[in-house]
């Protein structure tokens, strides 16, 4: 059984990584070239309800957790993706939280 010290560092960067796509959809939303940007508020929002759904799952012990986790390292990957191809500093933060979580997602359900 995983400890509950992992489970608290991978709660806490699935929240970091969720506050961080939040920030970076707002800022998106705030850009002149809003039509580029299109992708990236999209999976701003997709990358953030996953990590907050992963963060609640852990937080209940879900039985689910090891897939749901998976699906947060699928999202973080693919925000991160998407976050690289812009100049914006929201965006440069956003990639670094979600290939932060994704990180630690993934060593997580290496242990499970």
């Amino acid at each position: 059984m995983i400890n509950e010290l992992k489970y608290k560092e991978c709660i806490e960067a699935c929240l970091q990584c969720m506050n961080a796509c939040n920030v970076c959809y707002v800022s998106c939303l705030k850009e002149y070239e809003l039509a580029m940007l299109r992708d990236c508020i999209a999976l701003d929002r997709e990358c953030a309800d996953i990590c907050a759904f992963a963060a609640q799952a852990m937080s209940r012990n879900s039985p689910f957790v090891k897939e749901i986790c998976e699906l947060c390292i699928q999202a973080c990957v693919a925000c991160a993706e998407e976050c690289e191809k812009h100049d914006h500093d929201h965006c440069r933060q956003c990639a670094e939280a979600c290939r932060r979580c994704a990180d630690v997602c993934r060593e997580m359900v290496g242990q499970l």
